[in-house]
């Protein structure tokens, strides 16, 4: 199984999850129900914030080659949260799952495989969000930062770096991050009264 097709495994495992979370919902819970350009903005932010400095992080602890990508990501992130311009508030649930992944294979699995599988859906909504409010400028930034925060290209090319079995390993960690992410989603809506199912 090469990068390409490590990538491809963790999207056909989660298609159910990212799918939900690609939901009007996805806002909802990212905001408390809170659907108000600040709370909007603050929510993109957490997520930035959170993953550039983990990122950074696990560039101080990681080995040359994967060091340098995840050095890569951690700027990328930065500067998104940097454009975002809003505080960010308490980490949310895939934030606070990063947290507890460690080993090298696995970390380039839920940081750089998962997360831009997340950042597709989630901003996806974002734009939409800011399009239903007339708010191109806004919704024209997040264009940018979705094509951005969603390429997969510093994952394919730390996966390269890794051995088959630790390709493997990438991409449970990656299921397992995104699966960490819809439970949190589904917990916080179900919390509200909502299904995070989608109504047929």
């Amino acid at each position: 199984m090469d990068a390409g097709a490590t990538i491809d495994a963790v999207r056909d495992r989660t298609e159910t999850e990212r799918d939900r979370l690609g939901s009007d919902k996805v806002l909802i819970a990212a905001t408390d129900a809170t659907l108000e350009t600040e709370a909007v903005l603050t929510a993109a932010s957490t997520r930035e914030s959170g993953l550039a400095d983990i990122l950074g992080r696990w560039a101080d602890e990681s080995d040359s080659d994967v060091a340098t990508q995840f050095g890569a990501a951690a700027e990328a992130a930065a500067e998104r949260a940097d454009r975002i311009d809003a505080d960010a508030g308490d980490p949310d649930g895939f934030i606070d799952h990063l947290e507890t992944v460690s080993g090298t294979a696995r970390r380039v699995g839920a940081g750089l495989v998962a997360a831009p599988l997340l950042a597709d859906r989630f901003y996806l909504q974002v734009v939409s969000f800011f399009i239903n409010e007339a708010d191109e400028q806004r919704a024209d930034t997040f264009r940018e930062i979705r094509g951005e925060a969603s390429a997969l290209d510093d994952g394919e090319a730390t996966l390269g770096h890794l051995s088959e079995s630790g390709r493997e390993t990438a991409a449970a960690a990656a299921t397992e991050a995104i699966e960490a992410a819809y439970d949190d989603y589904a917990e916080t809506l179900e919390a509200m009264g909502l299904d995070p199912k989608p109504i047929c």
